[in-house]
């Protein structure tokens, strides 16, 4: 790749699109939310009446579907940019994640946009540990339980966010992890703009 590639990695509300949308548009770099995909199967899962814990039919969704990540989230002809955002979908999202062979055909997928787009900012729970070990620069964000609960305007507790927490961490595919080469930056009561100026002075 030409262009860079930038990893950004962090628990939910920690502040990863809000940063990697403002250094995307600071750099002149394509933006992959990569969590908004597995959002979009979960929504798809729900939608189609299937099981969660049912790993097989899970995949066998993720496999099949037509799923655009852009400023537009759409899966199947379906624009769930809004839906995916959902508390009900936010309480499955984790355990569609889990799913071994849902993570393989999105982490292709991921690597294929990156390619196609000469580089970019990716943002997720795995990007700089599994999808892109070699990503020009890694950024793991963190932020306190209180500070993420209230970014995320209260549909989602510091409870539910503590369960997310464990379910991704503990996860036997993938895991949320800080990549040892990481930078590891706390966003707790920081402005994105100073954010974004420390990540611009580690390129």
């Amino acid at each position: 790749m030409s262009r860079p590639l930038i990893a950004i990695d962090g628990p939910a509300g920690a502040g990863k699109s809000t940063v990697s949308r403002a250094l995307a548009e600071r750099l002149g770099l394509d933006r992959l939310d990569t969590g908004a995909m597995y959002r979009a199967v979960a929504w798809r899962v729900l939608d189609q009446g299937v099981d969660p814990a049912d790993q097989a039919a899970v995949a066998a969704v993720a496999a099949d579907a037509c799923l655009e990540a852009g400023p537009a989230v759409v899966i199947d002809g379906h624009d769930v940019t809004e839906a995916i955002r959902t508390p009900a979908v936010s309480r499955v999202v984790s355990a569609v994640a889990a799913n071994p062979e849902v993570r393989r055909h999105l982490v292709e997928r991921q690597r294929q946009w990156a390619a196609a787009h000469d580089g970019g900012v990716v943002e997720g729970r795995d990007i700089g540990s599994v999808v892109f070990p070699d990503a020009s620069l890694k950024i793991f964000l963190t932020a306190s339980v209180a500070e993420r609960s209230r970014r995320r305007g209260g549909d989602e507790s510091a409870e539910g966010l503590a369960r997310r927490d464990r379910i991704d961490s503990t996860r036997a595919v993938s895991p949320l992890v800080r990549a040892a080469d990481a930078h590891v930056l706390d966003t707790t009561g920081r402005s994105v703009d100073d954010v974004v100026e420390e990540v611009l002075s580690w390129l």
